[in-house]
């Protein structure tokens, strides 16, 4: 098959969650070990760290990954979703895995009589531990697909295990209490391998506790290190007062990055000391100021024009809303915030922190996945919150009223949100790369 065909394949032929949502989350472990077996256990040859938790986690892998670069180490990166190109989700040092590669390894599969009728998600995972494995990579950063306990990923033993927070999402898969849902993420700690954990506290802070305690595995708590003294904001990143490397100048700017950035330094103190690895805080500065560059990273308080300011994020829980409704109520002049969702988000809680944004209009829109939200319910449902504004059929329309909405560039801005799909539609729509 081309290229293009082998995408089709397992896009259309094989169940996806990031099209089908729910219906296409297989949990356990059986079917993904077999494949794995097929291709010889490719992952048993990598040195993983294995990141997994409700927000943060692409950022938190890709930066971790970056600095492991910056640190001249060859590393593998796997990360879901893509917004552009499958490839997006299996890299090396920041490419892409090759057409060939990924049809290569599709080929082999359909030759294969394996009695098992892996999903997506499956597929994608081997394919990315086979490529990581091919390629003799020194670590391989995975990110958790969903949960963790039953993830296709969690058949790996990694060198260290991070788990960045826990907040209410996929609440019918992995528990309706924040507690439940630890649980089900903690399922990555394995027996004596060291956890970093980022923001935890009440229960969630006793499952972690007690399961790192019954599996002999040593957890440090970022949020209680210390390490980041101070952090200020600049229009080009965050900065950092450390203890430990200095000033550290960050290139992701969301306000979620600073507890983010916390996770980060703990874990790759542990690697260094567990490792032996040589992680100086040239190598820390480097990694965590290009890590967009270093990694392909995209859509995390990603800024597209200056002018007016225009601002794209694949936040989409209520967890992640924390910080960017804040972060957006806090630009001087008018807002104008294009949304969207797919349908089986907490919408009602993401619309109640809308409230706090003042001097904005909105612009409900939809995404093109079958998944989608429409965009009138939507309307519908903002305007039981007080938030009005106009429904628009696709995220290009709405951003354009927007624009067009905009008296005076120099003050007023325009973000682009609510989902990660809204984010890829609109990056698509510009051939951004």
């Amino acid at each position: 098959m081309t290229y293009q065909e082998t995408v089709e394949f397992l896009f259309g032929q094989l169940p996806m969650f990031q099209r089908e949502g729910a219906a296409a989350y297989k949990p356990g472990l059986e079917t993904v070990a077999r494949l794995a077996s097929a291709f010889g256990n490719p992952h048993d040859n990598l040195k993983v760290i294995h990141v997994a938790g409700t927000n943060g986690k692409g950022s938190t892998a890709h930066t971790i990954a970056a600095v492991l670069q910056a640190a001249g180490y060859s590393v593998g990166l796997f990360t879901s979703p893509h917004l552009l190109d499958f490839r997006e989700r299996i890299r090396v040092n920041g490419e892409m895995i090759s057409c060939a590669e990924v049809v290569s390894f599709v080929d082999s599969y359909r030759k294969m009589d394996l009695g098992i009728r892996p999903t997506f998600f499956e597929l994608s995972t081997v394919m990315a531990f086979d490529c990581f494995s091919c390629r003799k990579v020194d670590f391989a950063v995975i990110e958790v697909g969903l949960g963790g306990r039953l993830d296709s990923t969690n058949i790996v033993r990694p060198v260290l295990s991070v788990i960045t927070n826990i907040s209410l999402d996929h609440t019918s898969l992995l528990g309706h209490t924040e507690q439940e849902i630890a649980c089900e993420k903690a399922g990555i700690i394995k027996p004596g391998v060291p956890v970093v954990v980022g923001e935890s506290d009440g229960a969630v802070r006793d499952c972690f506790a007690s399961i790192s305690a019954e599996r002999g595995a040593p957890v440090t708590y970022a949020d209680e290190s210390g390490e980041i003294v101070a952090s200020e904001r600049l229009d080009d990143g965050l900065v950092y007062s450390t203890r430990s490397f200095g000033i550290v100048r960050g290139e992701l700017t969301g306000d979620c990055q600073i507890n983010n950035a916390r996770t980060i330094l703990e874990a790759v103190k542990i690697l260094a000391e567990r490792e032996g690895l040589d992680l100086s805080a040239e190598h820390i500065c480097a990694g965590m100021g290009n890590v967009c560059r270093l990694t392909g990273l995209m859509g995390r308080w990603m800024k597209l024009c200056d002018a007016p300011l225009t601002v794209c994020d694949t936040g989409h829980n209520p967890g992640g809303w924390d910080y960017l409704a804040p972060q957006i109520a806090r630009h001087d002049g008018r807002k104008h915030v294009v949304i969207g969702f797919v349908n089986d988000k907490d919408v009602d809680t993401v619309l109640e922190k809308l409230k706090q944004i003042e001097n904005v209009g909105f612009y409900f829109t939809q995404p093109s996945t079958p998944r989608r939200m429409p965009s009138a319910e939507l309307k519908q449902k903002a305007a039981a919150f007080g938030l009005d504004g106009d429904a628009f059929d696709s995220v290009d329309s709405a951003v354009e009223k927007a624009l067009a909405e905009v008296v005076d560039k120099g003050s007023e801005m325009v973000f682009i949100g609510g989902s990660t799909f809204v984010v890829a539609d609109y990056l698509s729509s510009r051939n951004f790369r």
